[in-house]
């Protein structure tokens, strides 16, 4: 193995053993960041002056152009990145492999909803040129993207053909599996920034925000980066401040699980990794799976049985009904954004309160079952959302935060939507009642239709 790659290679397991939370914070997974801190700047010049001097070591990613050497080539790429006029950028993937990408970027091929949303809101709409199955799907949350050429469901049955014909200058990937894509994908970046790990209890050092701020920087755009990011930990700040102190005694038992069709005997809920066990957290309840064996582990779902459910008699019950699935599958009942009727949640929570195996839970004789869209737990954006949502059901006299207030300013300030939620969108059902003719989480002019027995007080 030749020197230089022998020296990028320690250089790349440096990198991956200092975590995003280091002694000093945040650390931005760009090389060029030699100083290691959560962004580029004057101060990594510094730094890389310092170790080509040989007055300290070199960092994990003070090889700015990754050539295997640090040298005052790398001062010279740090201060184009700086001025935003280089010609390539470097940076560790979500999976803390590095990828060179050719600058500028200008025709973008995207894979699934996130990677959807930070299209809009970093305003590079304009650089997508085709869409996976799944954002063609969805018209109401992307008026101009669902109209690109689909590359058919990337996550399943990806048109490998019809990717290469759009010419692309950069695929992203939701997926954090991507031998396959760059094996049939020859010339084109296939990146995975790493939006599959929001992580909503320590935002600050997530690898969905460090996967927004390199995607800032990947494609001029860090100004709206930052923005969206300063955003979305203040509200999450907010939500906190409202429920964070709410002692465990006070907090509900929540059972959080994928909505259970009539002939499935089991129930599938969800682990410490997974977004909806955040929301439950943030919203100032305990999720009943904590004490669950797989509870801990990597595996995003877990099976139980309807004795295990029965055992633990949980205050509350949030049931996951999927919108659009990751290969593009429009799923029953209509929810999230291209659905303005909430009839099917109804009828799907009206199912799960009259199975007899579970007619004895104190949540369904207290009517306090929900369904929650799919849409409210998708990303990290979603997830505060939705856990917005939550927490005015668990807590209504503790939590502050209008949650269709929180939501509005995401879909207009960041998606740049024209969709009033007043009108549109079913989210959550039973809906949250915020005054005479007003709901939260379906339209309100379903207000007079809506059983209000078991709906909280928004």
């Amino acid at each position: 193995m030749r020197a230089d790659k022998i020296f990028v290679l320690a250089l790349v397991l440096l990198a991956n053993i200092i975590p995003l939370s280091s002694g000093s914070g945040y650390v931005l997974h760009v090389f060029g960041n030699a100083n290691m801190d959560g962004k580029i700047d004057q101060e990594d010049i510094a730094t890389l002056r310092e170790i080509i001097s040989n007055n300290m070591s070199p960092t994990g990613l003070a090889d700015a152009n990754l050539d295997g050497e640090v040298d005052l080539r790398d001062i010279a790429q740090v201060e184009m990145i700086i001025n935003g006029t280089e010609k390539e950028l470097s940076l560790l993937d979500g999976n803390d492999l590095p990828i060179t990408i050719n600058k500028p970027v200008e025709r973008i091929v995207v894979e699934y909803l996130d990677n959807a949303d930070l299209m809009q809101i970093l305003k590079k709409t304009d650089k997508v040129v085709g869409v996976d199955l799944a954002v063609a799907k969805s018209p109401a949350e992307f008026p101009e993207m669902s109209n690109r050429t689909c590359v058919g469901a990337m996550h399943k049955e990806p048109d490998y053909e019809k990717v290469l014909s759009l010419d692309p200058d950069l695929l992203l990937v939701f997926s954090n599996v991507t031998q396959e894509k760059d094996k049939n994908l020859p010339g084109v970046p296939v990146l995975f920034a790493g939006l599959y790990y929001p992580d909503l209890l320590k935002p600050e050092t997530s690898a969905f925000t460090d996967a927004v701020r390199k995607l800032g920087y990947v494609l001029d755009a860090q100004q709206d980066a930052e923005e969206y990011i300063q955003w979305h930990m203040n509200s999450l700040n907010r939500l906190v401040e409202s429920t964070g102190s709410i002692p465990d005694s006070e907090r509900p038992t929540v059972l959080v699980a994928a909505y259970p069709e009539a002939d499935e005997k089991t129930i599938f809920t969800f682990a410490q990794i997974d977004t909806l066990t955040s929301m439950v957290d943030l919203a100032g309840g305990r999720t009943v799976a904590s004490d669950l064996p797989d509870f801990m582990k990597s595996t995003y779902r877990i099976e139980v049985d309807p004795e295990w459910v029965l055992q633990e008699d949980p205050d509350y019950i949030v049931l996951l009904v999927v919108a659009t699935t990751y290969s593009g599958l429009v799923l029953d009942p209509p929810s999230g954004y291209d659905a303005d009727d909430p009839t099917g949640m109804k009828e799907a929570l009206e199912a799960f309160m009259s199975r007899p195996e579970y007619a004895n839970l104190k949540a369904v004789q207290n009517g306090d079952v929900y369904i929650l869209s799919g849409n409210l737990r998708n990303d990290a954006s979603k997830g505060l959302i939705g856990a917005a949502y939550l927490a005015r059901i668990f807590h209504p006299d503790e939590a502050e935060m209008d949650p269709e207030e929180l939501h509005q300013e995401y879909l207009q300030r960041f998606l740049g939507l024209d969709y009033d939620l007043d009108e549109h969108g079913v989210f959550i059902y039973p809906p949250l009642i915020k005054g005479s003719g007003e709901l939260e989480g379906v339209p309100d002019g379903y207000y007079a239709a809506v059983s209000y027995e078991g709906a909280a007080k928004a």
